[in-house]
């Protein structure tokens, strides 16, 4: 990575921390680990992208970058432990005092889902809700996966998804479990899932977290 330079925009610096953090920003004092960083960008990616303001402690006051070693690492989180692998654009602001914050720009997966390689060599998708980054659900990555591989074909719906829907409706405002549609809809552990998933990519559903886990919804937009 060559030498970022930095250019004045303290006031804008200002008004994004004063946003705090939140579904598309987070602050990082400093970065001293790449795969908890890789976490982060995972979550942002598979959202609809974000930024991290390093040099920001996570009470917004700006503490300023203290290597430029920060930056690599996040480099190092993007490629070494992301995958696929993530083009982060990179940005350095005057912050008065000689301080300088870096600002990581992540923008949204073009191919859902962005994973995690943990330290069990296990992969793991991540999502970020408000200034959290969750584990994604399950039946969330294989919607994603499901999308991707049938974007552009003609999909029909079955008899089991028509079930989930129908049974959706009747509580539009409430989220559950698949456990408990595969239950009410009269279907296998497996149906459920396929079905959901398939729905999940169509739009038709969607995951919503609650605090504690995530829930099957109807998309806001959903009036039928």
């Amino acid at each position: 990575m060559k030498d970022l330079k930095a250019i004045r925009g303290l006031h804008h610096l200002q008004q994004l921390i004063d946003q705090g953090e939140h579904e598309h920003q987070d602050f990082k004092y400093l970065i001293s680990d790449a795969r908890k960083i890789a976490r982060s960008i995972s979550a942002f990616a598979n959202n609809d992208g974000g930024r991290l303001l390093i040099g920001v402690k996570d009470n917004g006051t700006i503490a300023g970058v203290r290597s430029e070693e920060d930056l690599y690492m996040i480099e190092q989180a993007a490629e070494r432990y992301c995958r696929p692998t993530v083009d982060i654009e990179f940005s350095a602001i005057k912050a008065g005092q000689g301080l300088v914050v870096f600002v990581a720009s992540i923008p949204r997966a073009y191919e859902r889902p962005v994973e995690v390689v943990e330290a069990d060599g296990t992969l793991q998708a991540y999502y970020r809700v408000a200034d959290e980054n969750i584990t994604a659900h399950p039946l969330m990555v294989a919607a994603w996966r499901h999308a991707s591989a049938t974007e552009g074909t003609l999909i029909t719906t079955t008899a089991a998804e028509g079930a989930i829907l129908a049974r959706m409706r009747t509580t539009p405002g409430e989220g559950t479990t698949h456990h408990r549609l595969a239950i009410d809809c009269h279907l296998s552990h497996d149906a459920a899932a396929d079905a959901i998933t398939r729905l999940a990519a169509l739009g038709l559903l969607q995951f919503t977290y609650d605090g504690h886990q995530f829930l099957i919804t109807l998309p806001d937009n959903d009036t039928l």
